[in-house]
């Protein structure tokens, strides 16, 4: 099976193909890049499901069918934010330092760290059929950082069954009960399904 994923992460793209080969077998992944798609794609949906059908929809229209994906951390106490603005909570796209320090100004003072990483991962088909699931973590944030894996707000994502952060755990313990490894095998039963 091929699929193009609406990213040029190639860490991402490495994850995705590994759990999706799990469940289907041989899967080979193309990046946006790889299939001559060039550009943004602008992600203006309110949740994560519609910006996971965006990317898809982008990725689709390479002629093979599309993944997109859209996670975030949702914290309880904040009323679900930075949820959807995740990756830019502090103002810029991807500056890890500034919004994990606007996290923390955030909680101060908050008794409740109570938080979870939502992913949706989308799947459209050339011919129009969409596909939607999504997996979540549950977590606590702590006030100082620990491990030196992962990125973004994993050095500070408590996940207490392990008592590891997502910085701390292995690639294969992360991808066995992060938001985004559930979504994915979420996705491959269904893709699964469809035969």
């Amino acid at each position: 099976m091929e699929f193009v994923i609406a990213s040029r992460n190639a860490h991402k793209k490495k994850e995705l193909e590994t759990i999706l080969s799990e469940s289907l077998g041989s899967v080979k992944l193309y990046s946006l890049d790889e299939v001559g798609i060039f550009g943004e794609i602008e992600e203006d949906g309110e949740t994560f499901a519609q910006n996971a059908l965006i990317k898809a929809r982008a990725a689709a229209a390479s002629g093979k069918p599309g993944i997109g994906d859209d996670s975030g951390l949702c914290v309880r106490a904040l009323g679900g934010a930075p949820g959807v603005y995740s990756a830019r909570y502090a103002g810029e796209h991807g500056d890890d330092a500034a919004n994990n320090q606007k996290l923390q100004e955030e909680l101060a003072g908050k008794s409740d760290r109570g938080a979870y990483f939502v992913s949706a991962v989308a799947c459209v088909f050339p011919d129009g059929r969409e596909l939607v699931v999504e997996g979540r973590t549950e977590g606590v944030i702590i006030k100082e950082p620990r491990g030196s894996g992962g990125f973004g707000y994993d050095p500070y994502f408590l996940y207490e069954p392990l008592g590891k952060t997502f910085s701390e755990l292995t690639a294969d313990e992360k991808n066995a009960v992060s938001h985004r490894g559930k979504a994915v095998r979420a996705l491959a039963e269904k893709l699964a399904e469809l035969g």
